[in-house]
């Protein structure tokens, strides 16, 4: 196996991505959760438990044991709440996933800030997955775990991490699309956000153009090397 064979075999291999999603859930559920994550759609309930059987299925033939509800606190960092997948039930162990704790966790609030908005009394947090980003395995020295990503919120529904402000920015960003869309006539859109590489560009002026050759030979500067003069304004 080549190494750009074995990239591409490897590459995501570790994310819960289309491809395990049409492998390990049915297809009317594939189409369901595919739906909510590609066109914003409210996740039906009803699909939680075969998605959490699919997904300890995918993640045990990885080699995980355990999950955790992985979020972003206001600390700067992140936080995770392992439990096992193994379970008893009369007795006897077995390895089980269900639909609800796939959907919520409730990891201890105490130790993160709040801003103030509420008590140490007051500290229950919740874990709620989000189906918008994929979950993934996590290997360590130990084995590997399910990282399930979720959004972290206070009993109140006040958001005590970095990922609940973005997702209800997005989903208002969604909402003003549609309306404009509606305005116009366009039919119905669904604004998505993406990450991805930084595209920056600049105006040169063509005097300055004209003592550039790599610029003047290519129509842009060249990649992997340095260019013929480096900061064009710099006087070094």
């Amino acid at each position: 196996m080549t190494e750009e064979t074995k990239a591409a075999t490897e590459f995501g291999a570790d994310v819960f991505g289309d491809e395990a999603i049409k492998t390990y859930l049915s297809k009317d559920t594939a189409k369901k959760l595919q739906a909510t994550i590609q066109e914003g759609k409210p996740l039906d309930p009803s699909i939680a438990g075969e998605v959490a059987h699919g997904i300890r299925h995918w993640a045990m033939d990885r080699g995980a044991t355990h999950y955790t509800h992985w979020f972003l606190p206001m600390t700067g960092s992140t936080a995770e709440k392992h439990d096992s997948f193994l379970e008893l039930k009369d007795g006897e162990p077995i390895m089980q996933f269900s639909g609800k704790n796939l959907i919520v966790g409730e990891p201890d609030a105490s130790s993160f800030p709040s801003g103030g908005i509420r008590s140490t009394f007051e500290a229950r947090g919740y874990t709620a997955w989000d189906p918008t980003s994929p979950a993934f395995i996590k290997r360590h020295s130990n084995g590997a775990t399910l990282c399930i990503p979720t959004a972290f919120c206070a009993y109140t529904g006040e958001s005590l991490d970095k990922k609940t402000p973005l997702l209800r920015s997005m989903q208002a960003l969604d909402k003003s699309l549609k309306r404009l869309m509606k305005l116009f006539g366009r039919g119905e859109g669904h604004a998505a956000c993406t990450l991805g590489a930084e595209q920056e560009y600049f105006l040169v002026d063509k005097e300055y153009w004209k003592k550039r050759p790599d610029l003047v030979l290519t129509g842009r500067t060249l990649f992997g090397a340095p260019s013929a003069k480096g900061q064009q304004l710099s006087r070094s």
